[in-house]
């Protein structure tokens, strides 16, 4: 059941800055609105495979063998590492003002990808959402982590297209400077290689 400190423990998980925070906002500085709200809904998305791993009951395995849990924190910080290797890379390009339909699809499998590949997800769906199941409440364990779920992912896009559009409000003024565009992509790449070494070495 939907409880207060349910509810205050996931706001609070969503707004800490990850990287999939990270991800929404560069999307809304570079790219604008409709982008952020792109990256918003792939990220969110990501979301599922936590979900359905927690319902297939593979909590205890991955409880028990933490080789899982390091593999997907090593191939989170991989893909960290791509993805800010990329966006250094892109620095020296001209803008891309249009985001075509190519590029939509682009930007929300990086979204999927990213909280697929998220540990503190991980940790969160098989280890903390189901402190909050009721046995008695009359729903079925199912039920009741669909419902939990379900509000978590509805909060996680509301709070990351906030942050997305946020982002965007300040992308004409990045747009006038070629200089400030290139730092900029610099600067999120910076944060995505610092995020990947930060995983790498054990933090999720």
């Amino acid at each position: 059941m939907i409880s207060w400190p349910f509810l205050l423990t996931a706001l609070v998980v969503v707004l800490m800055p990850g990287t999939g925070v990270i991800y929404t906002v560069s999307c809304g500085v570079l790219y604008g609105r409709g982008a952020a709200v792109v990256a918003a809904v792939g990220c969110t998305l990501g979301i599922l495979p936590h979900l359905v791993v927690c319902l297939l009951g593979l909590t205890a395995l991955l409880h028990a063998g933490a080789v899982v849990f390091q593999v997907i924190r090593i191939l989170g910080a991989l893909y960290l590492g791509v993805l800010a290797w990329g966006l250094w890379r892109s620095a020296a390009r001209p803008m891309t003002l249009d985001v075509s339909q190519h590029r939509r699809r682009h930007l929300i499998v990086r979204g999927v990808a990213l909280n697929v590949l998220n540990p503190k997800l991980t940790v969160f769906f098989l280890a903390f959402l189901p402190q909050f199941v009721n046995p008695t409440a009359g729903l079925s364990v199912t039920q009741q982590m669909m419902e939990l779920s379900g509000v978590f992912m509805v909060m996680t896009f509301a709070v990351f297209v906030a942050y997305g559009l946020c982002a965007a409000s300040v992308r004409q003024r990045v747009l006038e400077s070629p200089t400030v565009l290139q730092w900029m992509k610099r600067g999120f790449a910076g944060i995505f290689a610092a995020l990947g070494l930060r995983l790498a070495f054990g933090e999720a």
